[in-house]
């Protein structure tokens, strides 16, 4: 796997990122929703939201494609439909799914790059949203709409939005990567700045793991 770059991320948004206008209420009770996102390797995204407040746990996987081609060498080729992916279980009466939105748009990603993340290349590494319901269609498009509208980004987001039919886990060394490698040199080039930038930019969203 190729480095990517948190820095893209930041310069090329004009302005912090806004609160949803359009979201799904704090549930009134403790429970399990689910989302799926993908923008580049899964490693940085699942270490990310390992972060967020309200998140149960994080699986790094495959979004995209078939069940049999989910496998590591083969959605590597670009030419499976897969995406590198990650599927989050939250709380939603801690967190909402418009907010785990907000930190996929303000720190895990660049949503300007269309099938590519830094110098990771293909559309594996697109960005892609995959909505469960059409509750979260709703309100992932309607982000994207406002975010563009707003002009937070220097170039319009061409993140995905499209249905989610299945999400496949990855292999088991890609699963907590950041936790089993933290002195490994591309965790810490370019996976340790996407959490220092959720501690900074969403301080009352981030926790401690």
């Amino acid at each position: 796997m190729s480095s990517c770059s948190i820095a893209n991320v930041s310069a090329n948004k004009s302005a912090p990122i806004p609160n949803p206008t359009l979201d799904a209420p704090l549930a009134k009770v403790k429970g399990e929703q689910t989302a799926v996102v993908a923008g580049g390797c899964f490693w940085g995204i699942e270490a990310v939201y390992e972060h967020v407040k309200g998140v149960i746990r994080v699986e790094s996987g495959y979004a995209g494609g078939s069940a049999d081609m989910a496998q590591y060498r083969l959605v590597g080729s670009g030419q499976t439909g897969h995406a590198e992916s990650v599927h989050i279980t939250y709380d939603p009466a801690q967190i909402t799914y418009g907010q785990l939105l907000k930190v996929f748009f303000a720190v895990a990603h660049d949503p300007t790059e269309l099938n590519r993340q830094g110098p990771d290349v293909g559309t594996q590494y697109r960005s892609a949203i995959f909505y469960a319901n059409d509750e979260q269609k709703k309100i992932a498009q309607s982000y994207i709409a406002q975010l563009d509208q707003a002009k937070i980004f220097s170039s319009k987001i061409v993140t995905d939005v499209t249905p989610l039919k299945g999400f496949y886990e990855a292999e088991g060394y890609h699963q907590n990567y950041l936790a089993n490698h933290p002195d490994e040199p591309y965790i810490v080039y370019n996976d340790m700045p996407k959490l220092e930038a959720l501690k900074k930019e969403l301080p009352e969203l981030y926790r401690e793991k």
